[in-house]
């Protein structure tokens, strides 16, 4: 009721403005104020406007617009259904003259004239109204208050600094700074710009300076390294707003606000999805994710959603990981129902919600797995359920046999069997000249969906990627641990180095190379340049605000079984190409290196497991991987088909 009301007086201001807007328009077309014979015709023309204009607006959805709230795309918004009238005006101008000579006569320039008095008659009472509860401040600094230089003042910068005025009424905006020469002096929702980053020791010096609050979304690593050491030479508090990959909807408030994290620091260049083209693929798809209460896995499932499956399929073992993905979905999904979409028709959601599935199961049992599958259909697998530890996977080889090989074999028996289109599995740079069980591990997985892909000649793929930030069990959550205890935080050795990626641009690309994939493939991603550790340690100490040596000490514990001082990328015998996304590489024909008999190598490997024999198991283990980097076997067809029951079905017309 009160939104009609709302809707209502802007209504009746507008009918004022429009009669107003057009007598200006006769009077500016005939250059007097005395319309004489005119009367009638401004009657006709203004009675047209009152029902016209109105209509677009309503169907623009202007009576529906919070002024008080509105931005740059309201305002714009009216603009165009303005000139909208104006042309649907003298349309009806033309069409009257032709149809019904006898009337009036409305010359055809008024409608142009009118549009531009009508457009500042209906859009001063609704500037009003947003400067009027526009966040301005309202008071003068008080003493014990917060101040507050934003580094960027773009887009973000300006949303921070909304945000923060209408949030937090003990902070202070003291101002803006930004590398771009031509923003100095710019005034910004009442902040001035006051310099570039070199002037943040003075800036703090003059003005007090509490906290800087850097607003740069899409700035390299590199830059925001810069920025914070600047800051810490200065003695101010450093906080940050993501990176737009690691947001959902695009838009910054305060509540993204946060401390710098090493993330922060490794950060490259936003990724260029192509969004047309994972949509495709995905939206109106049954989208199935293993794991998907890991790191990877959750990450996957939060992108997936956004390109609207008919249904999501989160499978896992850990039932307190899933819980907690599918309440976070759950809850995103009723939120974006209520959420006014970018062409303001009331609600986001254009599709159908999607169906959220929670199963949990272990991988490892095949008849389970079957079960699962023939019950929800999947037509898209992402694999991510994986044990990757790999110093627990040098100690525990049968379970990493287990899972990362009999699971996946299980997963790809499945899909074989119902049908399911598309197959994408994490791997990672430790299958390349694997030294570890979980490298070793992953590259026979990686061999069984290349061997699945040319049976069933299905999108079965694998993706590989190195070490992700932020995922449970990386060196940085350790590092993480090891400085909250005191330290001292260990290394292996000073020169050993990884490639890092942050989780949302490892599945966004993770996404594009499923788009990509045709069947076969090992893709590998653009890690960019590989980190020393010591390094990554030092960051993170002193992002902690402690010193090395002073607060905390850094030990190198040497190499621990498996692990190598450098990862590689790339496998000899792969020929590499780049696609045509800049950060994915792709071996054509990985599959050609499948050994011929590795079903029967995966059957004897699965007897070991099972019987709990260790060394056999390794021993195994390192012959599949060996006789995938040796000279290449194809498989006869009889081999091939011989292999499982499933398979044979498949080939029979049976499935």
């Amino acid at each position: 009721m009160q939104r009609s009301a709302y809707a209502f007086h802007f209504f009746g201001i507008d009918a004022l403005a429009l009669i107003t807007a057009a007598f200006i328009g006769y009077a500016l077309r005939l250059e007097r104020l005395n319309l004489g014979e005119y009367w009638e015709s401004f009657a006709l023309f203004t009675g047209a406007a009152l029902i016209i204009v109105p209509t677009i607006f309503a169907l623009a959805g202007i009576y529906a617009q919070y002024w008080r709230y509105a931005s740059f795309y309201e305002f714009s918004l009216l603009a165009f259904a303005l000139v909208l009238a104006g042309i649907a005006l003298a349309v009806l101008i033309l069409l009257g003259r032709a149809l019904f000579p006898s009337i009036p006569v409305v010359p055809l320039s008024v409608p142009l004239i009118f549009i531009m008095p009508a457009l500042a008659l209906t859009m001063l009472p609704r500037l009003v109204v947003h400067t009027r509860f526009s966040p301005l401040p309202r008071r003068s600094a008080q003493p014990g208050d917060n101040r507050v230089l934003i580094m960027g003042a773009g887009e973000a910068g300006a949303m921070i600094a909304q945000s923060i005025r209408t949030t937090r009424r003990n902070t202070v905006i003291v101002g803006f700074v930004d590398d771009n020469p031509h923003k100095r002096g710019v005034r910004i929702n009442g902040a001035t710009v006051l310099g570039d980053r070199r002037d943040i020791p003075r800036l703090v010096a003059e003005h007090h300076i509490n906290e800087v609050i850097i607003a740069m979304p899409s700035a390299p690593g590199k830059t925001i390294r810069d920025i914070v050491a600047i800051c810490e030479r200065a003695g101010v508090r450093t906080k940050i707003i993501p990176g737009i990959a690691e947001l959902i909807d695009g838009r910054f408030s305060v509540n993204h606000i946060r401390d710098v994290q090493i993330e922060d620091l490794l950060r490259r260049e936003p990724i260029k999805t192509d969004m047309q083209a994972v949509g495709a693929l995905i939206r109106g798809r049954r989208v199935m994710v293993t794991g998907g209460g890991g790191s990877i896995g959750s990450e996957i499932c939060r992108h997936v959603l956004r390109y609207e499956p008919s249904e999501l399929i989160i499978l896992g073992h850990g039932e307190n990981s899933v819980f907690a993905i599918h309440n976070e979905l759950h809850q995103w999904l009723n939120d974006s129902c209520h959420r006014p979409d970018p062409a303001g028709n009331g609600t986001g959601a254009s599709h159908s919600k999607p169906f959220l599935h929670t199963v949990i199961a272990d991988i490892r049992f095949a008849e389970r797995i079957h079960s699962v599958f023939e019950q929800y259909r999947p037509e898209i697998i992402f694999h991510a359920a994986a044990h990757k530890h790999v110093p627990l996977m040098e100690a525990n080889p049968v379970e990493a046999v287990t899972n990362n090989v009999l699971g996946t074999r299980n997963l790809l028996d499945a899909s074989i069997v119902t049908g399911v289109e598309r197959f994408v599995m994490i791997s990672t740079d430790k299958a390349v000249n694997p030294t570890s069980i979980m490298g070793s591990s992953k590259r026979a997985a990686e061999l069984l969906v290349h061997h699945a892909a040319k049976l069933s000649g299905r999108a079965f793929m694998a993706v590989r990627f190195g070490n992700v930030l932020g995922s449970r069990g990386s060196v940085v959550w350790t590092f993480k641990q090891q400085i909250a205890a005191g330290g001292p935080v260990t290394v292996t050795h000073p020169e050993m180095r990884r490639y890092f990626m942050t989780i949302p641009e490892a599945v966004q690309l993770v996404l594009q190379a499923a788009a990509l994939g045709r069947g076969g493939e090992v893709f590998t991603l653009d890690m960019g340049e590989p980190v020393k550790i010591l390094d990554l340690a030092r960051d993170m100490i002193e992002l902690s605000g402690l010193q090395v040596g002073r607060d905390i000490d850094i030990t190198f514990v040497g190499l621990r079984p498996g692990e190598k001082l450098y990862e590689e990328l790339f496998l000899p015998g792969e020929q590499y190409d780049r696609t045509s996304h800049d950060k994915i590489f792709i071996a054509r024909h990985a599959s050609r290196l499948v050994p011929s008999d590795v079903l029967a190598l995966i059957a004897d490997l699965e007897e070991a497991a099972l019987s709990d024999d260790v060394q056999r198991t390794v021993r195994l283990l390192r012959l599949i991987v060996q006789r995938s980097q040796s000279a290449p076997h194809e498989a006869s067809h009889e081999d091939q088909m011989q292999a499982l029951p499933e398979l044979r079905a498949l080939a029979a017309g049976g499935v």
